[in-house]
């Protein structure tokens, strides 16, 4: 052995005593430092999330023909903490329980749920359903889920929805938006650019910060359209792919129109809408793509608003005449018959200002302007369940401007009634709609 060897070794065996002393320092160091795991209370990575949580806008209920849409806090029923906006197999109702994940654990055991079909489904199989969520003890639940049993574990694995409304604001506080409006429907080839540009860009100068669209399905140019709207802000496209769950109809009756559910499950969008909205807009507007709220005597929908809640304080829901502008009569000026606008899809709403007088013998249905806070369901023309009052707004006031097919067949012109209040906003609204469609490729500059 040589010099150098024996003297490593030497070294070595007086330094190993000291290797061993410091390795268990910082052993006992790190167990008394670091904090222990308790059984419960501490998980892997991947399990402080819930391991399915739904991206869709319809998500399946696990082992049921149901279907989950959207979870909302609920501050306004006594005993109920979270709402789930659903649709339901009207003959398959069934008891369900909410489990919910508290953000960091799951709750011990699900909650007994509450279902409460809407009473406005028209016979269809499925129908537009609340389900209502006790609170879970202990728990501040941020994603639910239902379950057909109540042991947490075996709903683990389910699809959860992330629970919204966390942020509740009172009547008095800010919103984040004033007026939103909200189109229940958008499918089959549905491709009217030049109307819905002109009705979006209407909206914008009666002071309507952001309009929702649930869409299944529309025309090329029409797309083309919704994306423009879409960058900018103002619109919210929400994919509506309810056809890949049932068959939809297409109309309200279903022995006439068939299907699995009314106008392709228009109720259970408006409701989402409704709660989707109801903390950060301080009216909701439900109405049709080709439906305008126009004021008649203010400017705009803020004016209005304003003197209708000054004089009903305790109102929460106004509703609003359909009045119908038929398509097939035209102004004989030909004032608005632009030749930028010939080759666009759809309805030039300007040129249509003669208005049918409602047959107030028959049903005239309204659509709505509401305080969402104020309503608990929906239906199409007026709302089902309520906290405050309804108020009918005189149509001098405000109504509704429909440019579609005639209601009442055969009419002559003379008998209709001249109404160009939408002309009042031409110097704006013209200007405005061709910048919309030269920003969504539709016209050239220069």
């Amino acid at each position: 052995m040589s010099f150098l060897t024996m003297k490593t070794s030497c070294m070595f065996s007086r330094m190993y005593p000291l290797l061993i002393s410091s390795a268990l320092a910082v052993m006992v160091y790190l167990i008394i430092t670091l904090p222990r795991s308790q059984p419960g209370k501490h998980k892997p990575h991947s399990q402080l999330y819930p391991f399915n949580t739904s991206s869709q806008s319809i998500t399946p209920v696990y082992g049921t023909r149901h279907f989950m849409v959207g979870a909302y806090k609920e501050y306004r029923v006594t005993g109920r903490s979270v709402r789930i906006i659903s649709i339901f197999r009207r003959d398959s109702v069934e008891p369900l329980y909410c489990v919910f994940y508290c953000g960091a654990d799951w709750a011990k055991t699900g909650m007994e749920a509450e279902v409460q079909v809407h009473s406005d489904h028209f016979g269809f199989p499925f129908g537009t359903t609340d389900v209502l969520c006790p609170h879970p003890p202990g728990c501040h639940p941020t994603h639910v889920t239902l379950s057909k049993q109540a042991d947490a574990q075996y709903a683990q694995n389910h699809t959860f929805l992330r629970i919204q409304n966390l942020l509740k604001r009172d009547e008095e506080e800010t919103f984040p938006l004033n007026f939103t409006v909200c189109v229940s429907n958008l499918f089959g080839d549905y491709n009217n650019v030049l109307q819905f540009a002109q009705t979006l860009e209407m909206y914008k100068l009666l002071n309507v910060q952001r309009v929702v669209v649930y869409k299944t399905s529309c025309g090329p140019d029409l797309e083309r359209l919704l994306r423009s709207y879409t960058d900018d802000g103002f619109l919210e496209v929400v994919p509506w792919r309810i056809d890949k769950h049932m068959t939809p109809s297409s109309g309200w009756q279903p022995t006439e129109h068939g299907g699995d559910i009314h106008y392709y499950g228009q109720l259970t969008t408006l409701n989402d809408c409704v709660y989707r909205y109801m903390y950060q807009s301080r009216y909701v507007l439900l109405n049709d793509i080709d439906e305008i709220i126009t004021p008649y005597q203010h400017e705009t929908l803020t004016q209005l608003m304003e003197d209708l809640q000054r004089q009903h304080p305790e109102a929460g829901v106004f509703l609003i005449e359909n009045h119908i502008f038929p398509k097939s009569q035209f102004e004989p000026s030909g004032r608005f018959d632009r030749l930028s606008w010939r080759d666009i899809p759809g309805i030039n709403i300007m040129q249509h200002i003669y208005r049918e007088e409602p047959d107030y013998r028959i049903y005239h249905p309204s659509k709505m302007i509401i305080r969402p806070r104020t309503v608990e369901q929906t239906s199409v023309h007026s709302v089902l369940r309520n906290f405050g009052e309804t108020i009918n707004v005189p149509p001098q006031l405000c109504h509704i401007i429909h440019v579609r097919v005639p209601l009442q067949n055969g009419l002559s012109k003379e008998e209709l009634h001249e109404d160009k209040r939408i002309w009042d906003y031409e110097k704006q609204l013209v200007p405005n709609v061709d910048k919309a469609l030269e920003r969504a490729g539709f016209l050239t500059t220069g």
